[in-house]
């Protein structure tokens, strides 16, 4: 290697060293990890975050606070109450930010979430904290001019009455509990007044739709007054001079809240204002009864559409609808009591949805999404009617009345009065005009209920007797006509021959002047009443709450033990009334049958007649108390007449009568000519078919 070549390399090597050094990394750069590295790039772009949002909160609290200059020398401090968000602002050459935000009930300090202090939280929650300030922010920018009403403290309005307590909330404006003092919860301890509405299990909010935004009056705070012991006026100030209200006025007797939605110069304060407002009704239907079963059942979504009858979703499982059209109230119903609101000019459209809770003290899932008009010109934009009260009858039908004056253009029968179950066609004509006039006028003299319904028993029996009376002595021909039956069965002993015996026994029965189908008739016409009142027991709240005897409930089973083990269909619990209702069903199943005279010959049917009682027994064990002793009742006086039927009626002389009728000329029936025509035909038929089975074995 040559001096040249040496010097060469030496300057290269000098070069490339004198690169490196220059180059050589920052010594706290070379500290850092990857990982460190990261987390210090996260916490400058967070340190921008914080630093945005500092100027947020300063901007907004120049935009919706309130000034005080007093609070700290020589600064301007302006204080902000959004939801869920309180703080304040010192402005000044050193801007101070102090407040806190509430994360689930938990105050957060924001002077430690932004950095401002040593942070002694987590990091998830003073991130919480900041995710929540911007929402507040946010949401104050929204509504715009409507925004010095979002936050701020709730305040609570009672109007007490004799027969409910309606309280009124600031926040959103709404009716914010409904209490039924004349009625208390049957699942509760102690006695509790039923409470049929409640903010925390429900809620509703209108939403209203601007040029540039949607306002839902939920998040907003009203300034809340009480003119007198019924009103109650809520009012949000808009600015230049506008401003949007409710008026709430309680009819207690008729249990009815009417709300007026009032507004002054609104359309100038919220261009672009929507003429269509969507109302959110939301209800965690609570359990007020000892029997699920039937509450559950009676529970549902209803709503009437103008000059039509009332409708409603499925109470068995989940259902939604979706409704078009005029739209008179939506109610929802539990089996007692019901929430309904009910539109002075209709809404045009809901969406309905009810969704089963098979768990706890919650029934049913109920939400109502209703679009209604608005009217911006108008003092009153619009106008509705709650109703929160019992599912009773008479003063349900009585509501039209009472509400013409909150309608008074309006003629459609409101029909409220199908919130209560009285069973359809036949049945709910003799529960509406028969028995709950009867049931009323009785309990306007008696306060036991229990001698009520031995009353009305009593008062049906009455009305029955000619048909029982018909139906006994049908039954007394029939049995002493059975020496008769039976020569004819021994004369007929061959299933060949069961044609000739029909025969025979229908001759006998129209030369005696008796039927086998006469006494079937007046049971079948006293069915109607049987049925109806199956309809009308569970819903009866007269019922509800009334003791009898050992029954807390008449409304609710009277289960008096607990099994050891759970049947099908059946359960582990019994009910006393169930089961005397049952042992006397049993009994009078028995006297039944020993006075048909046909028994003997059909001993395949005997164990199904006891089969049936029995099978009542499963079914009716979880219905109300009321209901079963009300059949129990029915029986033992039936078993009763009978025994007087038998004790007045000489047999001798009905068959001597009889005997008489057979030797007189009887000019055949109708039914009797078709029946023996249809004999002939069947025995025509017969023989020839046995001409062609002979030819056939030759």
């Amino acid at each position: 290697m040559d001096k040249n070549t040496l010097t060469g390399l030496l300057l290269i090597g000098a070069l490339l060293m004198g690169f490196m050094y220059c180059n050589r990394p920052d010594p706290e750069q070379a500290k850092n990890t990857p990982v460190e590295q990261t987390q210090k790039e996260t916490a400058a772009a967070q340190t921008g975050d914080v630093a945005d949002l500092r100027v947020a909160m300063i901007d907004a609290a120049q935009k919706f606070g309130t000034v005080d200059t007093a609070a700290v020398p020589g600064k301007k401090v302006y204080s902000v109450s959004m939801a869920d968000v309180e703080y304040s602002v010192a402005l000044g050459a050193d801007t101070v930010i102090t407040g806190n935000a509430r994360l689930e009930g938990a105050p957060v300090d924001l002077a430690m979430a932004l950095g401002s202090t040593q942070s002694k939280n987590t990091s998830e929650a003073d991130a919480a904290a900041r995710d929540a300030v911007r929402k507040a922010i946010d949401s104050y920018n929204s509504y715009g001019s409507l925004a010095s009403n979002l936050g701020g403290k709730d305040s609570v309005v009672t109007v007490k009455t004799p027969n409910l307590n309606v309280s009124f909330s600031s926040r959103g404006g709404m009716v914010s509990k409904v209490v039924l003092n004349k009625y208390n919860t049957e699942i509760t301890k102690k006695p509790q007044p039923v409470t049929v509405f409640d903010s925390k299990t429900g809620s509703y909010a209108l939403e209203f739709q601007t040029a540039t935004n949607r306002l839902n009056t939920a998040e907003l705070n009203y300034k809340i007054s009480q003119p007198n012991d019924t009103t109650v006026v809520m009012t949000l100030p808009v600015g230049q001079n506008a401003t949007m209200g409710v008026r709430y006025t309680v009819d207690a007797a008729n249990y009815l809240v009417k709300m007026d939605l009032l507004q002054q110069n609104i359309a100038a304060a919220l261009p672009g204002l929507k003429r269509s407002v969507t109302m959110t009704w939301k209800q965690a239907l609570q359990r007020n009864e000892v029997g699920r079963t039937f509450e559950e059942r009676f529970s549902a979504i209803y709503y009437k559409m103008d000059n039509e009858n009332p409708e409603d979703l499925d109470n068995y499982s989940d259902d939604a609808e979706s409704v078009r059209g005029n739209i008179r109230w939506i109610a929802f119903k539990n089996q007692f009591f019901s929430s309904v609101i009910i539109a002075r000019n209709n809404f045009s459209a809901a969406e309905l949805d009810s969704k089963m809770v098979k768990a706890g003290n919650t029934l049913k899932n109920m939400t109502a999404e209703a679009t209604f008009g608005y009217d911006t010109s108008k003092d009153v934009a619009g106008a509705f009617c709650f109703y929160f009260g019992p599912n009773d009858y008479p003063l349900l039908s009585d509501l039209d009345d009472a509400l013409k004056a909150y309608a008074p253009q309006d003629d459609d029968n409101l029909q409220l009065n199908k919130l209560v179950q009285v069973g359809w066609g036949i049945f709910g004509w003799i529960n509406r005009f028969v028995v709950i006039p009867v049931f009323s006028f009785l309990s306007g003299f008696i306060s036991n209920y229990g001698i009520i319904i031995l009353l009305l028993t009593l008062f049906i029996k009455l009305i029955l007797f000619p048909l029982t009376y018909k139906s006994y002595m049908s039954q007394a021909k029939m049995r002493v006509l059975a020496p008769e039956i039976k020569e004819i069965n021994e004369k007929y002993p061959n299933k060949e021959d069961a044609l000739k015996k029909q025969q025979e026994t229908m001759k006998l029965y129209s030369r005696a002047g008796a039927s086998p189908f006469s006494g079937c008739l007046p049971m079948l016409l006293q069915m109607p009443i049987l049925i109806a009142m199956f309809s009308f027991f569970p819903s009866a709240i007269e019922l509800r709450g009334q003791s009898f005897l050992w029954v807390h409930d008449l409304s609710a089973p009277d289960y008096i033990f607990t099994l050891p083990f759970s049947l099908p269909f059946l359960g582990n619990q019994l009910s006393l009334f169930c089961l005397l209702m049952t042992a006397t069903n049993i009994i009078y199943t028995r006297i039944n049958m020993q006075s048909q005279p046909t028994s003997s010959t059909m001993p395949g049917m005997k164990w199904m007649m006891y089969l049936m009682p029995v099978m009542f027994l499963f079914f009716f064990n979880d219905y109300a108390a009321g209901l079963s002793y009300y059949y129990f009742l029915s029986l033992l006086i039936t078993i009763v007449q009978t025994y007087i039927f038998r004790l007045c009626i000489n047999e001798d002389k009905v068959r001597k009568q009889m005997l008489e009728n057979a030797k007189k000329p009887k000019k055949k029936s109708g039914f009797m000519a078709r029946l023996e025509a249809a004999q002939k035909k069947q025995e025509a038929m017969m023989r020839e078919q046995a001409r062609q089975n002979a030819r056939r074995r030759r």
